[in-house]
């Protein structure tokens, strides 16, 4: 690629600490930037990069040819708009890695489902012994993968539709494109860039009777209902579409469908995301912190549909209503505990849907109660349908907490 004459990258947590190193290793004059202050950037400044914090200034931008913006970081906050204005260059941390990397890439994108889908082909590759990375938006940067693979190993890229705002050439030969619905107009637009420098060498994989999409790649669909080589190992029917999902996509790259079947059979799955965390006494609990929406617990939920359940739901608010949420309950749920800020809103919806619930609090408190109460057979489900920032730093944390909780038990 055509290196910049000086860099600044905006946002320095995981993603543009590693772009900003991997501009510094190629001796570009590399500005890095955050709002936040007393962050750990030892690293950026043993390599050299000018580093400023609790500041976004647009004297920065003196010299600047190129920002490179951390998804983390809104399009329309100060500096990416003063660069734009200036005629300087915004690329996505995705972009950048792109330009740097020669290899492979299947790119997968969608509100849910992502990530499974991502480390589930990373495992698919692994069984048909074949070099790969998985990197993107949860997980190691795709830039930090610069100057540490080998050229013929696949790259797994699992993309944001924020990262996908400021691409530019990113082309994945493979791409997947998990929603069957877009929810925003804008949002929907963001995600279907992957497809749009495809051409006819790449392959495209959607949804059964998904809409147009731009680009020229051969179409493939999938459904949860394909044949498989192999049922999937992880539960319920959102993950049978997801299994779908990177069966095409591997089935694109060449591997054959011995090797897609041990994947399918041997993928636990990723972390927090209907993670088995015990069974005692014939009772399972299951960590699914990673469900900080509706949509996502709802999937959760229905791939323990036909078991009785103990669920815990609850944490900040989003905005979203859990009238839905609520009326869509199987009846084998036996139990319902509700933590965190969102208490007030879920026991409302409960109440309307006429569900019985107890008011937790917070989730050790929770964890107790339905532990208590579970009996062999159930299943005691952290599904919150809700984000974690009320009593946790993230939904890591919150899933970590989940097991030690679980663990303390017995």
């Amino acid at each position: 690629m055509r290196l910049p004459r000086r860099a600044l990258v905006l946002g320095l947590a995981r993603s543009g600490q590693a772009a900003a190193l991997a501009l510094a290793r190629r001796g570009v004059p590399t500005v890095a930037v955050d709002r936040v202050e007393g962050l750990d950037v030892g690293r950026l400044a043993a390599a050299g990069v000018e580093v400023h914090l609790g500041t976004e200034e647009d004297r920065l931008l003196e010299g600047v040819d190129l920002l490179v913006k951390s998804p983390g970081v809104p399009g329309e906050s100060a500096l990416p708009l003063a660069a734009r204005a200036r005629g300087i260059t915004v690329w996505s941390e995705i972009e950048l890695g792109f330009r740097l990397l020669r290899n492979p890439f299947i790119g997968v994108t969608g509100t849910n489902g992502k990530t499974t889908t991502s480390e589930l082909l990373g495992a698919i590759y692994r069984a048909a012994d074949r070099p790969v990375a998985v990197a993107g938006n949860v997980g190691r940067p795709l830039t930090g993968l610069d100057d540490e693979i080998a050229e013929d190993a696949w790259i797994v890229c699992e993309v944001s539709s924020f990262q996908l705002e400021d691409v530019h050439r990113f082309r994945p030969r493979i791409a997947v494109h998990l929603d069957r619905h877009g929810t925003a107009e804008a949002y929907r637009a963001a995600k279907l860039r992957i497809f749009e420098n495809q051409t006819e060498a790449d392959v495209a994989i959607v949804p059964r009777g998904f809409g147009p999409i731009p680009g020229g790649a051969v179409r493939v669909e999938f459904d949860a209902g394909d044949d498989l080589p192999a049922e999937p190992l992880i539960p319920g029917r959102h993950n049978r579409e997801n299994a779908a999902a990177a069966t095409a996509a591997a089935r694109a790259a060449g591997i054959d469908d011995d090797a897609i079947a041990t994947g399918l059979r041997t993928f636990p799955g990723v972390e927090h995301r209907l993670e088995l965390v015990a069974e005692v006494e014939g009772v399972r609990f299951v960590n699914d912190s990673k469900a900080t929406n509706t949509t996502a617990a709802r999937r959760g939920i229905e791939a323990y549909a036909g078991q009785p359940l103990r669920l815990i739901l609850g944490g900040s608010l989003k905005g979203e209503s859990f009238d839905e949420l609520a009326e869509s309950l199987p009846g084998s749920v036996r139990s319902i505990d509700v933590i965190g800020e969102a208490s007030d809103a879920l026991a409302a919806a409960l109440g309307r849907a006429g569900r019985v619930y107890r008011r937790a609090g917070d989730l050790a408190t929770a964890v107790g109660a339905a532990a208590g109460d579970a009996e062999p057979g159930d299943v005691v489900l952290l599904s919150p349908a809700c984000a974690s920032y009320d009593q946790f730093r993230d939904y890591e944390q919150r899933g970590e907490a989940f097991r030690r909780l679980v663990g303390e038990l017995w």
